[in-house]
């Protein structure tokens, strides 16, 4: 009888047990849903393209000490990993005596944000039944900061525009007036980004909300139960990760464009038995120019890459991130300090997933893919009525910020993605909404044939552009490129990505990086690189080849020189074309 009362109890025990365990897993996946819904308002409530269109943002939830336990699907991993470390900025600044129900925080600091000033940090504490249970955290590029706008030309962190330190947006509700006029006084586009601060504000609010009406139907007056689930489950499943690889250490470099001079980024890769540390003592040092990296931003691009290459189906969270190691040496490219220029610290920070997988590759072979145009190719274009001559009354000053995407490296079992930007994740912004942001034409816009490196498995396309403005409109191009001395590497013998382009229409080439004049009528002509090839070309199925032959990503000539496609394939296949027969 004894026996059975035990045996009773202790399936009581793991029955319950189980059921806690099935609660608090539905919890978090509501709370991941939660703030993807937080990501979701800002989206549909921005007033930039950049947020609308392009998916630049992050959002997320945190504890009370300001870790972060669940981010939303949608977002930047630069946002998302780097805004991971700056709610415990919040905390520290503001003061714990001095958050209140319905306060919003904010700054746009590199160091205690999210890398460079066009980023913009909210953070609203949230409350239940009047005591602090955590907080909502949100970050958006915004189209223009002032300063010298989105450029790498300023030579510290003083020209790069408007700095907005850790401080309250509002307090207990109450917005600061006096910040939003200063904010208004010293942008180019007032109306955009004001209107997208108050975007921010409102989807921690929505995430506010919906957390209430989780807790409300599970029953919570707090967050530390499911923090603690959510962390020691995510903690347990990345180190079992790691712990499944050899513990080996190996090297990896890449030299890239930079400003004036090229750059070497170089790092140190050790795997052990409960974390992964990279280490990038050797790389370049601050440079004169606004392409330096605060080291939050090497620590989210950098930890993003081994993250989705080890434990890609851990949820991102402060536990899940812990294990994996960054650091830079200071006051080095990847360490700037203040007052360093860091304006496009993304053209670097977003190159270093292809230098830790140069590494990585040499300790886990088949497993990562070769490198791709990876920095995103973004440009802004400052509009003004044309000074040459007499402008007609219709033209206007404007600021139009487009994001756009090279090819993707190759994969060990699959072709690269074309115009789809790895490792950033944004989303290429669609002419007709970037048209519609000002007297902006873009010509053309299509995929750029033979961009794409040879191999088993091709790289991802580039993409063709051609950009104007309308007639009585001159403007400053706003280049931010790389690859284009310096393009993708293959790996396994693949081949490399074609590099970028960039040139005005008479052919005359433009530089990869600065403000650019470009008179009324001029256009700019651009190519944008193509990812790297994995494998050696002769081991391509040919019936692939034969379709991307039919399909217009390679030409007849590369057909032939890198595939081995003969002239009779090549003729066989303009004839199908040419009958209207579909080839697969």
């Amino acid at each position: 009888m004894m026996n059975s009362v035990k045996q009773n109890s202790i399936t009581k025990q793991k029955s319950t047990s189980k059921r806690d365990t099935v609660a608090m897993q539905v919890m978090w996946n509501r709370m991941i849903s939660v703030v993807e819904e937080q990501a979701q308002a800002l989206i549909r409530t921005a007033f930039s393209t950049s947020v609308r269109e392009a998916g630049d943002l992050s959002a997320g939830v945190y504890d009370i000490d300001g870790l972060m336990l669940a981010q939303a699907v949608t977002g930047t991993p630069g946002h998302v990993n780097a805004m991971a470390a700056a709610v415990a900025h919040f905390i520290r600044r503001i003061g714990r005596d001095n958050i209140f129900e319905g306060d919003v925080y904010i700054t746009n600091d590199p160091w205690e944000g999210t890398g460079h000033l066009h980023d913009i940090t909210v953070v609203s504490p949230s409350f239940h039944q009047s005591k602090l249970i955590g907080f909502f955290a949100c970050t958006a590029h915004v189209v223009d900061i002032g300063g010298r706008g989105f450029t790498a030309d300023a030579a510290s962190i003083y020209e790069e525009g408007l700095y907005i330190p850790i401080m309250k947006m509002a307090e207990r509700g109450e917005i600061n007036k006096t910040l939003m006029h200063i904010v208004r006084g010293n942008v180019r586009e007032p109306d955009q980004v004001v209107g997208d601060i108050h975007a921010l504000a409102t989807c921690n609010e929505i995430g506010h909300l919906r957390l209430i009406e989780m807790m409300q139907e599970f029953n919570l007056n707090g967050l530390h139960d499911i923090a603690e689930f959510i962390f020691e489950n995510s903690r347990i499943a990345t180190i079992e990760k790691i712990a499944a690889l050899p513990n080996k250490s190996a090297t990896g470099e890449m030299t890239i464009d930079g400003y004036h001079t090229p750059i070497e980024l170089k790092v140190s890769l050790a795997i052990n038995d409960e974390f992964v540390h990279c280490d990038f003592t050797g790389s370049s040092g601050v440079d004169k120019m606004g392409i330096n990296v605060p080291l939050v931003y090497t620590q989210a691009y950098s930890c993003y890459a081994l993250k989705c290459a080890i434990a890609p189906e851990v949820p991102n969270n402060a536990a899940s991130l812990a294990p994996f190691v960054i650091t830079a040496p200071v006051n080095t490219l990847l360490n700037a300090l203040h007052p360093a220029p860091v304006a496009l610290r993304h053209v670097v920070g977003q190159m270093l997933p292809d230098v830790v997988y140069n590494a990585l590759d040499k300790i886990l072979p088949d497993t990562v893919p070769a490198e791709g145009a990876s920095t995103l190719c973004n440009f802004q274009v400052s509009l003004r009525p044309r000074t040459d001559a007499a402008a007609p009354e219709h033209a206007l000053r404007a600021e139009v910020l487009t994001f756009n995407s090279g090819g993707s490296g190759a994969r060990p079992t699959l072709d690269g993605m074309s115009a789809t930007a790895f490792p950033s994740g944004v989303m290429t912004m669609p002419v007709e909404a970037t048209e519609h942001t000002g007297p902006i034409i873009i010509w053309r816009k299509e995929l750029r044939p033979d961009s794409g490196g040879a191999g088993k498995y091709r790289g991802g396309l580039g993409q063709f552009m051609e950009v104007g403005a309308t007639d009585g409109h001159e403007f400053d191009f706003s280049a931010m490129f790389d690859r284009v001395d310096h393009p993708a590497r293959g790996r396994q013998g693949g081949h490399d990505g074609a590099p970028t382009i960039i040139a005005r229409e008479d052919g005359s080439m433009m530089q990869g990086k600065g403000k650019q004049f470009v008179p009324n009528g001029g256009r700019v002509k651009l190519e944008f690189s193509g990812g790297a090839g994995y494998g050696e070309p002769s081991e391509r199925d040919p019936e692939l080849v034969k379709r991307d032959f039919a399909r217009g990503y390679i030409s007849a000539e590369v057909a032939k020189r890198d595939y081995g496609l003969s002239d009779t394939e090549i003729e066989s296949i303009n004839r199908a074309l040419l009958n209207g027969t579909s080839i697969q």
